[in-house]
């Protein structure tokens, strides 16, 4: 037997507010749900694409008051942003990206017809770093975009794609945009001691940061990795410059997170680094 839900908001015609027998709220989508619907009326189960429903009560007062400061097409687009995050990434996605991305967009939006722009630092490094969810994000502002007729910049899908990451690593967005922080000034380091500039838009800069993630990742999380004591005396011995830089880069790492990390760390930072060396060489 089909479930019913009876409507208790309909913020536009592809989301809805309603409750059911089991949950006395649940955030509806699917495409034309709530076309010509209204308050009171109900709606079978069949024609749900997707139901979120917040379950922890802190959460649920928390984006209650987030609908009270935006109209109903605003609150549904941002509903429908959400589900393409869902859908894209094959995710069941943590409540907090309701209350927290839900929060950031509004008050962008706001800032934006207010006519102030906000910079992201770290826009080019958040694209290298995680170019999958940042595709993602650049949906969501397009989305955006078309349905609330603005021009959010492309700072915003910087931004978003940190909600992204931390709602899927279950940390923080300040502690993801921490790593992006630490990944600028290694590679501003990076340049500096190796006397050469890397190209943001390159292959070898999202190389460059993808392994500079991972790395962190990895110390952050206290992995340890293999280690070959006799390669690393050939590559000291081979490469002294990227040897030592290596070295280096490891130890602002461990002072940044304040965890030890594997010396074996260095042989593969090392190679990474001398093969950026050569790549500037050839080219």
């Amino acid at each position: 037997m089909s479930e019913f839900y009876t409507i208790k908001k309909v913020l536009n015609n592809n989301v809805l507010i309603a409750k059911n027998s089991d949950h006395p709220e649940v955030i509806l989508l699917g495409k034309g749900i709530g076309f010509n619907k209204a308050k009171g009326d109900q709606i079978l189960d069949g024609v749900v694409e997707k139901m979120f429903v917040l379950k922890d009560e802190q959460k649920q007062k928390q984006y209650k008051s987030l609908i009270g400061i935006m109209d109903e097409k605003l609150a549904g687009t941002l509903q429908q942003a959400i589900y393409i995050i869902a859908e894209k990434t094959g995710s069941t996605l943590n409540e907090q990206i309701h209350i927290g991305l839900t929060d950031h967009l509004i008050y962008a939006i706001k800032r934006i017809r207010e006519g102030y722009i906000v910079e992201n630092p770290f826009l080019q490094e958040t694209k290298a770093m995680y170019p999958e969810y940042f595709k993602i994000a650049e949906e969501v502002i397009e989305l955006i975009n078309k349905e609330i007729d603005i021009n959010l910049p492309i700072e915003e899908v910087g931004f978003v794609t940190l909600h992204i990451v931390s709602n899927l690593s279950k940390e923080i967005v300040s502690d993801v945009n921490k790593f992006s922080q630490i990944i600028k000034e290694l590679v501003k380091y990076i340049e500096e001691y190796l006397k050469i500039e890397i190209d943001r838009n390159s292959i070898h800069y999202s190389r460059l940061v993808r392994h500079l993630r991972f790395l962190i990742d990895r110390i952050s999380h206290g992995q340890s990795s293999d280690e070959s004591p006799a390669l690393a005396i050939i590559l000291k011995k081979e490469y002294p410059v990227c040897y030592d830089l290596a070295w280096k880069i490891l130890k602002s790492i461990e002072s940044s997170l304040n965890q030890k990390a594997s010396e074996a760390e260095v042989i593969y930072l090392t190679i990474h680094l001398e093969r950026l060396v050569q790549s500037k060489i050839k080219k």
